[in-house]
């Protein structure tokens, strides 16, 4: 296996669960449910482990929850700019329904953050004007976590870009050059 851009995939995936201006903590989520047509959110990273995967935070409500629960299958892009370092993740998306962990999670979550999974209405709904109704005792916290089991890593360099996918196979991790 190629080492040296594994150890940097993992360590800016990282960076990206741990420090709030790092450019990977948004990433591009690509869904598809089951109208076949993919769907493109940002996410804000949460937590990184190259075994448990990729974690960020929702509302349960989200359509992005519902088309991974007719297609758990997903993808997530990521870009820093300064490295010209591009990564494609392909995995399969699990909805964490534990309730121990999901109230670890929301007792550790900021006051104003919480906010965000307290509407009334689920996100997306119509409404007549910006003044938003929210919960006083219930949440809609939902933790999604992205196994990987294929990167793709892009750098952009001169004289000549490096591309390297990685694929899980069985648990283990195998790379293989392409052509960029």
């Amino acid at each position: 296996m190629i080492e040296s851009q594994f150890i940097e995939i993992n360590k800016e995936l990282h960076k990206a669960a741990t420090e709030k201006g790092h450019p990977f903590r948004s990433a591009t989520l690509g869904t598809v449910g089951l109208g076949s047509i993919a769907r493109l959110r940002t996410v804000i990273i949460r937590g990184y482990s190259e075994n448990e995967g990729i974690t960020f935070f929702t509302d349960k409500r989200s359509k992005k929850v519902m088309h991974l629960k007719e297609n758990p299958k997903a993808s997530m892009l990521f870009y820093h700019p300064t490295k010209l370092l591009q990564l494609r993740i392909e995995g399969i998306a699990n909805i964490n329904n534990n309730h121990e962990e999901l109230t670890k999670y929301w007792e550790n979550m900021p006051k104003e953050a919480k906010k965000d999974y307290t509407t009334v209405e689920a996100p997306g709904t119509k409404v007549k004007n910006i003044d938003i109704e929210y919960l006083n005792e219930s949440n809609n916290f939902c933790v999604i976590t992205l196994i990987p089991y294929k990167i793709e890593y892009l750098k952009l360099s001169k004289p000549q870009h490096i591309k390297i996918q990685y694929t899980k196979d069985n648990g283990v991790w195998h790379s293989d050059y392409l052509v960029p």
